[in-house]
């Protein structure tokens, strides 16, 4: 009798754990159900390179929003992002977009520089000017070869 309660106790305590690890992974991906309203804005990029679908968007380092849709555009062989900024952070609407990385070894993230225009971006706009991913690899390569192309 003693093992059985033993084994239970162990097993429930398993589940528990099992339950915040998930509990925290949903949080970490985004996939947690908040009601943070939010609308939709666009970027096309060279590459997205390092972005996927649930990526954070930041500006100035906090997070106002996520990735939630990556497409190439047959006419234009770039790709088409949309994402969502949460209500109530406006962005003007000569404010740029870049494809930033936390460091080295650290993941990508999509940042807003903010503009000074006066005018903010409608729900649905897009940002126009974009800068790309940077690839490490072709930077060490150029460093390698001396800078030349």
């Amino acid at each position: 009798m003693a093992e059985n309660t033993t084994e239970v106790l162990v097993g429930t305590g398993v589940l528990a754990v099992a339950a915040g690890f998930l509990i925290y992974a949903a949080g970490l991906t985004g996939l947690s159900t908040s009601n943070v309203s939010s609308y939709p804005l666009t970027a096309s990029f060279r590459s997205v390179e390092g972005i996927a679908l649930g990526s954070e968007v930041r500006m100035a380092g906090v997070k106002v929003g996520t990735v939630t849709g990556l497409d190439l555009n047959p006419q234009t062989f770039r790709a088409d992002t949309q994402f969502t900024i949460k209500e109530g952070i406006e962005i003007p609407d000569d404010s740029a977009i870049s494809i930033s990385s936390e460091g080295l070894l650290g993941g990508n993230f999509v940042e807003i520089v903010p503009g000074g225009s006066l005018f903010n971006l409608d729900p649905g706009g897009e940002i126009e000017d974009t800068q790309s991913s940077v690839s490490l690899i072709t930077l060490l390569l150029k460093f390698v070869s001396g800078g030349e192309e």
